[in-house]
């Protein structure tokens, strides 16, 4: 059976969002976590035909919109990659944010429209700047972010111990500057910081239980964030590698959330000072912490981080996966020539 599916390609900051606008199932649950495990037990094939070759590549992000669970949410959706689903993605909401005004689900009102969606790890609100009905730069208060793991020695095969923390943006992330790898930030090539990366994930998935105090699907390790050795409060970069080795193209809007959180709790910086990041492209995002707040269970206090930045359309586009197509369900490159 020919199975055709729909799509919105956008970008933020470099990095791709393809948003599901035809063609997928609906997802069966009482909560957006249960419809991601729909998506991953029941529907994963789609996630593989529209992230991976020949429709996709090793990079892609997507967005599958579903029905929200919460009553202050407008919208829900799950987020997707080559590897599988994840929980929170900045970039991708900031794309959200300019679609759903001007594609008119969510009603344009000037000059800021404000709303809800629903992601897999909470609500989070949108601020939107409307002009003439385009959105020109979309904002979002973060779920609460805070420091997980604080001075975590990890041992990178061929480097020794490293020391690194581990902070919550929406996702987990390992942070730490790729000066205590012995990289220089800017003079090492992207693939030698991607693979140091992964090393500090791979270690930390195999070596330490990472759990969040409210949810416990949450409670994975989604990648590593090397930063530069900028001072707190100004200018900055970092490299978000994520799941299997995806570089984010953008300064990473969970990531950008979890460091800010990492810095508040080490008193690095306060409420209400913006700070640039930037990602690969050196397009970048603003961000600030807009209010201190508190998670139950959880020993220490967590923050809101607001982050803005600008998506922009590339195309749209029907796919079709063929019955007997040998490759129709996707496939990723291996990395050695198969026989």
């Amino acid at each position: 059976m020919t199975h055709d599916l729909e799509v919105l390609d956008m970008h933020t900051a470099g990095e791709p969002v393809r948003i599901v606008t035809g063609g997928y199932p609906a997802l069966k649950g009482a909560t957006i976590l249960d419809k991601r495990r729909d998506a991953k037990t029941n529907h994963d094939a789609l996630r593989r035909a529209l992230m991976l070759e020949p429709r996709g590549h090793a990079e892609m992000y997507g967005v599958i919109p579903v029905a929200p669970s919460d009553p202050r949410a407008v919208f829900a959706c799950l987020f997707m990659h080559g590897e599988g689903y994840s929980t929170m993605c900045g970039h991708a909401t900031i794309a959200l944010g300019r679609w759903l005004i001007e594609s008119g689900r969510v009603p344009a009102v000037e000059p800021q429209t404000r709303f809800s969606i629903e992601v897999p790890c909470g609500v989070v609100d949108l601020v939107c700047d409307v002009k003439n009905g385009r959105v020109t730069r979309t904002a979002f208060d973060s779920v609460p972010a805070f420091l997980a793991l604080e001075d975590l020695a990890v041992h990178v095969d061929g480097i020794g111990a490293v020391i690194c923390d581990v902070s919550f943006g929406g996702a987990f992330y390992a942070v730490l500057p790729s000066s205590r790898l012995g990289l220089d930030f800017f003079a090492t090539p992207l693939e030698d910081l991607r693979r140091a990366a992964m090393a500090v994930t791979a270690r930390i998935r195999s070596d330490v239980s990472i759990a969040h105090p409210v949810e416990p699907d949450l409670g994975f390790l989604y990648g590593t964030i090397l930063t530069d050795d900028a001072p707190p409060t100004e200018p900055t970069a970092n490299l978000c590698v994520f799941a299997e080795g995806q570089i984010d193209r953008s300064p990473t809007g969970s990531g950008v959330t979890a460091r800010l959180a990492l810095d508040h709790a080490k008193g690095r910086i306060g409420v209400g000072v913006a700070r640039l990041f930037r990602g690969p492209t050196g397009v970048p995002f603003e961000a600030k912490i807009a209010a201190e707040t508190q998670v139950p269970g959880l020993d220490r206090p967590a923050v809101t981080v607001r982050v803005a930045g600008t998506a922009h359309n590339t195309g749209e586009a029907r796919f079709r996966i063929e019955p007997g197509d040998p490759l129709g369900g996707g496939f990723a490159l291996a990395p050695r020539f198969t026989r």
